[in-house]
């Protein structure tokens, strides 16, 4: 479907996946069955916007697997390819948006932005919010520029990396809890306010060239597997140990407070770490970094034992750091475990140096961040 506006019309690519934007009643319950077209009908355009659909899939994005995740990397990769298009939005279900929106963050090169929203009242209802949000979205998709991979929702713009899922069902379901957003949109108008934090991007991975989200048997377990494991009191080494024997490649220990657990988990990660498993160590707080103060199982024994902390990234996004980089390494993980643990540090930690917020304080307009292309 392509929907046009008279005059120098800014080309969008709308990229639909599902989620609740696209899920409509089933009976029982709501799941993703809207195609892209019928999603893009209950949205008005923004002025000068022509807007293309592919619909790549259409699931639920609890059921969302790295294999959708790369098939959509590798679809943004190929629709890049085409110098005439503007920008993305991806519509996606909020249950896992974040992780997707930082995977592809984590491999965006290109100067022209990828945007994704979604809804949290499903397709169809009279007070939905997807319309507005994808409206939102083409907005700013139509009007920035090196900024990465964003999350549009709710008239708030977010840089992919650090925003999470915090709302269950309320309108403004995303921020990152340690950063402000990036910008706002409203009233056809696009402020940004800062820039985003983005380490160097990664290549796109030859998982990506191949991946399939209907693959089963076999082909449906080359990915390599990593898994989150959550720290609380009474906890032990029970599941990490439990993670290392079905093969994962990488783990993420949610720890308490800024990155603690026990003697005995720290242990179990020095055995791990030995072993050849990626260890990244994040917390269950919402916000704030994560620091080496406690030992006796705190972040100093962790870290001493290999594991590398988070910072700021929580579990769902420092698992796609975990991903992303065994994907660079080799399927697996079988590559060389310095070389690992060094890209794992950076996608973790970002920049060294983020760029500061506007020193005058007041918002620059996307006219302005357009201009600088």
């Amino acid at each position: 479907m392509k929907r046009t506006h008279d005059g120098g019309a800014r080309r969008i690519v709308v990229i639909s996946t599902g989620g609740t934007i696209a899920s409509r009643w089933q009976g029982t319950g709501y799941a993703a069955d809207a195609s892209g077209d019928d999603v893009l009908a209950t949205a008005p355009l923004p002025e000068g916007v022509t807007v293309e659909v592919v619909d790549l899939f259409n699931v639920n994005s609890s059921r969302m697997t790295a294999a959708h995740q790369l098939a959509l990397l590798r679809t943004v990769h190929e629709t890049f390819a085409d110098p005439g298009v503007d920008g993305i939005v991806v519509t996606h279900g909020t249950d896992t948006l974040e992780e997707t929106a930082f995977l592809l963050d984590l491999h965006h090169s290109d100067s022209r932005p990828v945007v994704l929203t979604g809804a949290q009242r499903p397709f169809g209802t009279g007070d939905g919010d997807g319309p507005g949000n994808l409206y939102d979205a083409l907005q700013v998709a139509a009007s920035v520029r090196d900024l990465g991979v964003l999350v549009v929702f709710d008239g708030r713009v977010h840089a992919a990396r650090g925003t999470v899922k915090t709302q269950t069902l309320a309108a403004d379901a995303f921020s990152d809890p340690s950063a402000e957003r990036l910008g706002r949109v409203g009233f056809s108008r696009v402020d940004i306010e800062r820039q985003p934090e983005r380490p160097a991007p990664l290549p796109l991975p030859a998982a990506a060239r191949t991946a399939d989200p209907e693959a089963t048997g076999p082909d449906a377990t080359r990915l390599p597997r990593v898994d989150i494991v959550m720290h609380h009191s009474d906890g032990d080494p029970f599941l990490l140990n439990a993670a290392v024997s079905a093969g994962a490649r990488g783990i993420v220990l949610v720890a308490t407070g800024a990155g603690n657990a026990t003697p005995e988990i720290a242990a179990a990660v020095a055995d791990a770490v030995a072993q050849g498993v990626l260890v990244a160590v994040t917390t269950r707080v919402p916000a704030g970094p994560l620091a080496e103060i406690y030992t006796g199982g705190g972040a100093v024994d962790l870290v001493a034992a290999g594991a590398l902390l988070t910072g700021t990234l929580r579990a769902g996004q420092a698992r796609i750091a975990l991903l992303a980089t065994l994907l660079a390494e080799g399927a697996g993980g079988a590559g060389d475990p310095g070389r690992s643990t060094g890209l794992l540090r950076r996608l973790l930690e970002g920049p060294v140096r983020a760029e500061p917020a506007l020193a005058t304080g007041h918002s620059r307009s996307a006219s302005a961040v357009a201009a600088r292309v």
